[in-house]
This record gives structure tokens, C-alpha cells and sequence, in this order.
């Protein structure tokens, strides 16, 4: 009869200057080598991590400056820590944290560090399910644990290695330890405290998702064509900021939308009212600015680009500058205005613009002052037109509906889903399934990269608005 090769684990704990994963660095390290669930081996030891270790990590670990200055480098420990993790499976309490600091540090060194993991909340959630929390301190606390000197190296890996030590008990023909081991599973690469039904559950279409803090705090909302895609490849990036989102995720909940537009725009209403610490604020502009008309002292309709205080209404239109200029110079080219009377030159005499060379005279008394403000109604009428009323029409959440974006009198008011079968032709129709939106700057950037980004965008022109 064949021997079975043993089985190795080293349960390991270490304390840091807490800073993430990136420039974090080990104050203090702690292993215990196990063989077939037996300890054969231990190693511990402070570590000079060669920086400021800051207030509130001493005031959680005990550890200051003066404790670490005369202790080891890591790199005086490493032949140690890969002695003893050698031919072992890495287990540690949110092993991804433990693990990536370590192949950090090794990495400052050019070692390579690959171990297989085990994360000892993931193989508690789902060995021990329903407690209530699952950090070390709770955790043992809940099923009897001692756990002694918390917060340092020594005491939380010996509370690990008791804790580990009933995981193996718990798991029978050790089959949750085996899945958790195959290469294709995407528990090691899970937030500790997520379960993963909740990333199981998730669509593969579009719309947004909200991720929750442990009271249900949305901390950051994202949008996404494929949910469940763009949800994993945060787990997967190792940026501090992707990092620090995953420990403190413990839910994920999405709307579905169907289409990146709906998808866009219910990520900016979500992230101005709920402001989630881990998306970028949505900054408005200093100043915004829109096309103005006025009548000069000859008579004489002038256009200006003007500064104006945001406001979501059907009779400004809001660009940056540039953009209101660039939006100008087009209405003058194409109505052959004056570029003296539109602003865009400053000169008391004839017209002599760089670009614009359509004006018929009006500036030199060459043009009746009528035949020009004829013109310019003619500009400002195609101007205006662009606050028109109509339906966007885009993919639903499934193959039996439509989704609709409604824009009354160019101000964006919302959106909603309706059968595939309703006609889409006037606001009546569509009225009872709008969900009223709220028009922001951000929705009408949304929906203007929207309209030139696609060429032929399904518009649908309602002859009567709400």
C-alpha cells in the first residue's frame, strides 16, 4: 500500500506600517510550519522596515520606532521565510494581505515568492456559516478561541493555527480546501469578506453596481457593459486603491440597464447623491458658458459667448469656452455673419477674421442692418432647434423591451423601459414608463458624447412635449 506524500501548511501573520499593499513594509513577521495538521517548525521576529512607522499603527500594535530599530531587515530574514514556507500551502486570516506584502517585499529584493493560498475567513464562511462577523478577534471569540496579544504577529498566528487546525477537522475528505486550491477558482482572488454566491449571482449585461460596506454604505458605484466582468477585474488589479475597495466590501448589489447610455447616466445620478469614498467627486467646471444675443445701439443683432451659472433649462446651452466658441464660429460660417458682430474678432472697423470670410458687409455699411438680423434669427433659430423633444432609443434589459431616453426641449429628463411592442411616437405613450431623472451638467456631457459619438443614433422626434 502507498504512503500518502504529507501535507504541508505555514500559517503566517504580519504586521506592517499600513499603507495598503503598495510601499506597505513588515514590522513584525510570524510562521508556524504545520505538517499533516501538526506544527514541526516556528519562526518569529520583529522586522526594521526601514521607514516611520506611524501613530495609529502604534497604537493598534504596540509597535513603535524604538522597538524595531536594532531589529533584522527583512532581508535578513528572508532565507528564513522561504525556508520555512517552502513545498507549504501560504494560510493566513485575508491571506491576499499577508501574502502581497510579503511578495513585496521580496520583490524589493528580486526574489520571486509563489505559494498556494488558503484564506482562513473564506474557509470559515463557508465551514462555519451565519456568524456575524468574521474578523480574527470575532471570530474566535464566537467559537472559543483563545486568542492572546492581539494585534501582534505571535498571538494572531497562534490563534490562526487553532482556528485552521478546526477548519481541517470541519472539512471532511477536504473538499472545500481542495476547491479553494484549484487553480480556476476564483475564491483566493475574492474580497475576504464577500461571499461568493453574491459574485456568482451576478449578470454578465449592462448597468451599474454598488459596492457596500459592512452597514450597507455604498462606497463606490461603477458602470459596466458586462457587470460581473468589470466587478472581477477589481479584485484581479493590484492598486491600493482596488486594494482598500475590496477589504471593505462585504455586498454587491447592480441595477441592470441593458445599454451603456442608461448604464452612464444612473452611475452620475448614484455617485452625486450618495458621494461613495472610492469614485473620483464628478468636478463641475469653474465656469460654464453659453451663445447670447443682443441688440447694439445701430440695431444690429450681436451674438456673444457669455459666462452662465449652470442651469438644466431648455433655452441655455453650456459649453466649456472653447466649445461655446468653436459652436459660435460654426453658426458664423454658415449664416455668413459678421465675425466683428459675433465677438469673435475686436475691431471697430471692417471684419478681417483669419477664417471666417462670409460677411456681406454689414460691418462697413455694405449690408441693410434687416437683411443681416434676418440671418441672424436664421442662426439663432437653428441654435435653439438643437433644444428640441425626443426619444434615444437604445437595447432593454431583455430581448422583450425597448429602453428610451426622453429629452424635452434639449433638457434631459430620464429614462425607462417599455415593451418591445409599444409605439414609440409621442410622450403619451411612453409617459407612464419614464423614471424622472435629474438633469445635472455631467448627464448633458453624458448625452452629448453620446450624440457625436455615434453617428446614427436612434432618434425618435416627439411632436408634443410633456
Amino acid at each position: 500500500m502507498t504512503e500518502l506524500a504529507p501535507t504541508y501548511h505555514c500559517i503566517i501573520d504580519v504586521e506592517t506600517t499600513g499603507k495598503g499593499i503598495n510601499g506597505n513594509r513588515i514590522t513584525e513577521f510570524c510562521a508556524v510550519r504545520l505538517k499533516d495538521g501538526e506544527i514541526i517548525d516556528k519562526f518569529t521576529s520583529l522586522v526594521n522596515p526601514e521607514q516611520y512607522i506611524p501613530p495609529f499603527i502604534t497604537n493598534l500594535t504596540g509597535i513603535d520606532d524604538a522597538m524595531v530599530e536594532d531589529a533584522p531587515l527583512f532581508e535578513e530574514i528572508a532565507q528564513r521565510v522561504l525556508e520555512i514556507t517552502e513545498g507549504a500551502i501560504f494560510v493566513a486570516h485575508n491571506v491576499n494581505f499577508d501574502f502581497n506584502v510579503i511578495k513585496g517585499e521580496f520583490k524589493r529584493l528580486g526574489v520571486s515568492f509563489v505559494r498556494k493560498k488558503l484564506c482562513t475567513v473564506r474557509l470559515s464562511r463557508k465551514l462555519i456559516p451565519n456568524l456575524f462577523s468574521y474578523s480574527l478577534g470575532n471570530l474566535c471569540a464566537s467559537i472559543g478561541i483563545p486568542l492572546n496579544n492581539r494585534h501582534r504577529a505571535e498571538g494572531d498566528t497562534d490563534a490562526t493555527v487553532i482556528l485552521f487546525k478546526r477548519l481541517l477537522d470541519l472539512d471532511e475528505g477536504k473538499k472545500v480546501m481542495n476547491a479553494f486550491l484549484n487553480v480556476r477558482s476564483k475564491e483566493a482572488t475574492l474580497p475576504p469578506h464577500l461571499p461568493s454566491r453574491i459574485i456568482q449571482e451576478l449578470p454578465e449585461t449592462a448597468g451599474i453596481y454598488l459596492f457596500k460596506d459592512r452597514a450597507g454604505k455604498i462606497i463606490y458605484v461603477g458602470k459596466a457593459i458586462n457587470i460581473k466582468k468589470r466587478v472581477l477585474s477589481h479584485f484581479y488589479d493590484k492598486k491600493n486603491k482596488e486594494y482598500l475597495l475590496g477589504q471593505e466590501t462585504y455586498q454587491i448589489d447592480y441595477e441592470v440597464t441593458g445599454n451603456e447610455l442608461c448604464a452612464l447616466l444612473l452611475e452620475s445620478e448614484y455617485i452625486e447623491q450618495y458621494f461613495p469614498k472610492f469614485n473620483r467627486a464628478q468636478k463641475m467646471p469653474v465656469s460654464t458658458y453659453a451663445i447670447v444675443s443682443y441688440e447694439n445701439r445701430k440695431g444690429i443683432l450681436q451674438l456673444a459667448v457669455a459666462k452662465s451659472k449652470y442651469r438644466a433649462s431648455a433655452t441655455d446651452k453650456v459649453y466649456t469656452k472653447a466649445k461655446a466658441t468653436e459652436r459660435l464660429m460654426e453658426l458664423c460660417d454658415t449664416y455668413h455673419l459678421c465675425a466683428r458682430y459675433c465677438g469673435l474678432q475686436a475691431t471697430f472697423g471692417q471684419c478681417s477674421h483669419y477664417r471666417l470670410k462670409g460677411c456681406k458687409g454689414v460691418c462697413n455699411d455694405e449690408e441693410a442692418v434687416a437683411n443681416y438680423n434676418e440671418r441672424v434669427h436664421q442662426a439663432l433659430a437653428a441654435y435653439y432647434s438643437e433644444n428640441e423633444t425626443y426619444l434615444i432609443k437604445e437595447r432593454g434589459r431583455t430581448e422583450d423591451e425597448t429602453a428610451f431616453i426622453y429629452i424635452d426641449k434639449g433638457v434631459y429628463k430620464g429614462f425607462g423601459f417599455v415593451p418591445e411592442t409599444e409605439q414609440l411616437s409621442h410622450f403619451d405613450e411612453v409617459a407612464s414608463y419614464l423614471n424622472l431623472k435629474k438633469s445635472t451638467y455631467h448627464t448633458d456631457v453624458i448625452l452629448r458624447s453620446y450624440l457625436r459619438r455615434h453617428k446614427n443614433p436612434s432618434i425618435i422626434p416627439l411632436p408634443i412635449s410633456a
